[in-house]
């Protein structure tokens, strides 16, 4: 340059500027052959195994990702807020953000993505250790596990398991998503209905570990040998863990036969004016040789059909679950459950009639109803909602007065057994004295709490006749209000069985927060398990 200066004859001043101008414009020229820009990135946490390709990227497209790593959807719910200065979001999967964002205010709903590309792939599955795999096949159809399956083995105590936080985490919300699926049984996405008691109890009375994150969880899981055996997170994770030598025996991949919910790692343009940048970052990532070179570093599956599959990434991913497409849904599935580092800690008393006019075939089918929650139901359904480990459950059998009462917290066959055959004990009386008993479950329920405040209690009550002993309503209403507010918000569940009075049964209901059950036109062991799912 200097020599063309003064071949020119330019003054040795201009020509000082002239080179500090190339300079600066070759400094800044990335290898795409455009200026270099910086995007400012939101990205799912897991997209940390990512951070050895971007180089490269900016390399060849002098576009450089300056990223900020959160869980999934507390970055989604950052977005939501619309107060923030990212041009780009990478998330595990948008799904979460697109579903909140159907009641945000205006100007933060989907809309305010201008542009969005699939990266990889990665359905979230389950890792057995090799003797609990081993088991639960023995007992599987055909040998293929079922996430009614799982919640079933979680509920006995077989398996105890991790998951992220499904507040925090895609990974956690997908699992939830894909256990409720199957719980609903419907095959389709999910309702506000189908999760109105959401019936998970015995599959969260598994969960012995939980983080905000995949990453956090699959460090906590190498790291505490023997306090879980199973974990729940992507398929990419799974296998990367099972590669990295961390484990004494690497875990057996479970694909749900009921299915999964697949991420697909879309990159989110929020800025309009990022477009080519965005555009040249696409375009890199979804090349096959790039697409191949991200498939052996993170085990997830290429969205390009040109690159042919790891073996480990052959399992047939069909079977793809539907994610809920209204926000209530998810709502209700955070809320029902709860916080996982919080222990399961339900109580569910049971008031049951036995005046005379439950012999024969009504105790039958109450006795069938309590073999089945106690196991004996083997429907795919009916796995969610079994008694489960740490569940303390009370029967207290009446007439005119209570006349016997049964506590028990399972830990094992032999405590449903016992429940089991209280239940099929004789001892009927010849009135029914429905508020005497009412008062006498809320008595207990009270105890509870006082013992354990942070219990979760629900009491069915189950009757085929009217009041005709004991108390009235008014005496019982009495005595309820003037109980501790933490007994005042545990509900009463009635079942409408036999020829019980309907209006009692709804006043019950009424009074105590509760709703009545009908289960003349089903089984009575339908209508437990409908009621269980709200403790």
């Amino acid at each position: 340059m200097a020599a063309l200066c003064r071949a020119r004859g330019l003054p040795a001043a201009l020509c000082l500027v002239l080179v500090a101008a190339l300079g600066s414009l070759v400094s800044c020229s990335g290898g795409g052959g455009g200026p270099e820009t910086t995007l400012h990135v939101l990205a799912s946490d897991e997209l940390t195994d990512m951070e050895p390709l971007l180089g490269r990227l900016r390399q060849d497209t002098g576009v450089r990702l300056d990223m900020d790593y959160r869980p999934t959807n507390d970055a989604s719910d950052t977005l939501l807020t619309g107060r923030h200065s990212y041009d780009l979001a990478w998330l595990s999967s948008d799904r979460y953000f697109r579903l909140k964002a159907k009641r945000a205010a205006a100007g933060t709903h989907p809309a305010a993505i201008v542009q969005s590309a699939s990266v990889m792939r990665s359905p979230v599955v389950v890792g057995l250790t090799r003797d609990v795999a081993r088991t639960l096949r023995a007992e599987a159809p055909g040998g293929r596990l079922s996430w009614a399956d799982l919640a079933d083995a979680a509920a006995t105590g077989t398996v105890r398991f991790g998951m992220a936080d499904p507040r925090h985490s895609n990974s956690g919300l997908a699992a939830l998503v894909g256990v409720a699926t199957a719980a609903a049984g419907t095959g389709s996405a999910l309702r506000p209905q189908d999760v109105s008691c959401d019936r998970l109890r015995g599959f969260r009375s598994g969960q012995t570990l939980t983080a905000e994150s995949s990453h956090a969880l699959l460090d906590a899981f190498a790291e505490r040998p023997g306090r879980t055996n199973a974990l729940i997170t992507y398929e990419s994770e799974l296998l990367t863990l099972n590669a990295s030598g961390r484990l004494k025996q690497p875990l057996e991949i479970v694909h749900p036969a009921d299915g999964m919910v697949l991420s697909d790692y879309p990159l989110l343009l929020l800025d309009q004016r990022s477009r080519d940048a965005y555009d040249r970052v696409v375009k890199w990532l979804t090349a096959a040789d790039h697409q191949r070179e991200i498939m052996r570093r993170t085990l997830r599956r290429p969205v390009s059909t040109a690159v042919a599959r790891d073996p480990r990434l052959t399992a047939p991913l069909d079977n793809a679950l539907y994610f809920p497409d209204d926000p209530a849904v998810l709502d209700r599935l955070l809320a029902d459950y709860g916080d996982p580092r919080r222990r399961v800690a339900d109580q569910v008393i049971f008031l049951l009639d036995f005046s005379a006019s439950m012999r024969g075939s009504r105790t039958t089918a109450l006795r069938a109803a309590f073999a089945g929650l106690s196991g004996a139901d083997s429907s795919a359904t009916g796995k969610f909602v079994r008694f489960y480990q740490g569940e303390k459950l009370t029967v207290i059998r009446f007439g005119g007065r209570p006349l016997a009462e049964r506590t028990v917290t399972v830990h094992g066959g032999a405590d449903l057994t016992a429940l089991t055959d209280f239940v099929a004990d004789g001892g009927y009386d010849g009135s029914t004295a429905v508020w005497s008993a009412l008062d006498h479950g809320y008595g207990t329920a009270e105890r509870a709490l006082g013992a354990d405040p942070g219990r979760a209690v629900a009491i069915v009550l189950m009757t085929d006749g009217e009041n005709n002993a004991g108390i009235d309503r008014a005496t019982f209403v009495s005595r309820y209000r003037a109980r501790p507010a933490d007994a005042r918000a545990v509900h009463t569940y009635p079942v409408h069985f036999g020829d019980a009075d309907a209006a009692e049964l709804r006043q019950v209901a009424s009074v105590t927060g509760g709703r009545m059950v009908d289960a003349r036109h089903s089984s009575l062991s339908s209508a437990f398990k409908e009621i269980r799912g709200c403790s």
